[in-house]
């Protein structure tokens, strides 16, 4: 009896290591509760491809990026308190006039509902930059904006990389040139305090910073250069070189008409 005892207590402790073994194994997306299950259940089928929650905040973030941003610009035009912040709003105005028509035809399209007024925080920007004057308004009004752009710079890379909605991918592409135009004419106004956007990406990162070792003082080797090898008829032409900052080519054909699904 003991034997027997035995060799069931060893049987029941392979099952159990197999079954151990065998767990990792398993279809983890195929179970409840998983990043695939969540997906699927806030995605909903468009004629234009599979519309997910991440496709639809980021419909929503474009129109209140417009609805703040577009008054901002109107304000620094009308202030105009240097040919750098007076530029910097010009291109607010005209790129988020742009922008906002893009998105309300695609969310037309889509089903979208639209806010129709800025966040409670976005309203307090305005009536931060509203109240400045001066040097102290041309600081505000490069911060507060530069930073925005830049946050929403990495929204705009999620949904371009992970979209499977072709009208979301192309506002996305679109916004991704305005919003860069937009940072490099903020940036050219000299009112950018980079440190304080760096130390304040740093006070909310989670990761610890990975690359190589600090310069040492010594110059390293220049590594060989990259090189094409075999056909090299080529038709692309690489980008300019970098020199001054200048404003990003925005030009792209006019949103078309919304057309009904089906």
């Amino acid at each position: 009896m003991r034997r027997i005892n035995g060799t069931a207590l060893i049987i029941a402790a392979l099952v159990v290591t197999v079954g151990a073994l065998a767990f990792p194994v398993w279809s983890y997306a195929d179970r409840s509760g998983t990043g695939q299950d969540n997906l699927n259940a806030s995605s909903v089928a468009t004629q234009w491809g599979p519309l997910s929650a991440t496709d639809r905040d980021f419909l929503v973030k474009v129109r209140l990026a417009g609805l703040w941003e577009l008054p901002a610009g109107q304000q620094a035009i009308e202030r105009a308190p240097t040919e750098a912040i007076k530029a910097a709003g010009d291109h607010l105005v005209v790129g988020h006039t742009d922008l906002d028509e893009r998105a309300r035809n695609v969310a037309a399209q889509l089903g979208v509902e639209l806010p129709n007024q800025p966040t409670e925080q976005q309203q307090g920007w305005l009536r931060e930059l509203s109240a400045a004057q001066g040097e102290e308004y041309e600081r505000k009004f490069a911060q507060i904006l530069r930073t925005a752009h830049g946050k929403v710079f990495a929204l705009i890379a999620e949904v371009r990389h992970t979209t499977r909605n072709t009208l979301i991918r192309q506002l996305a592409t679109d916004a991704n040139q305005t919003v860069l135009d937009h940072i490099t004419m903020l940036e050219q106004t000299g009112r950018v305090d980079f440190d304080q956007i760096a130390n304040g990406a740093a006070a909310t990162a989670t990761a610890s910073p990975s690359g190589p070792p600090p310069p040492d003082g010594n110059l390293p080797p220049s590594p060989p250069a990259v090189t094409p090898t075999g056909d090299q008829s080529f038709t692309s032409r690489p980008t300019p070189q970098p020199g001054a900052p200048t404003a990003i080519n925005t030009d792209r054909p006019a949103p078309q008409d919304p057309v009904p699904a089906g």
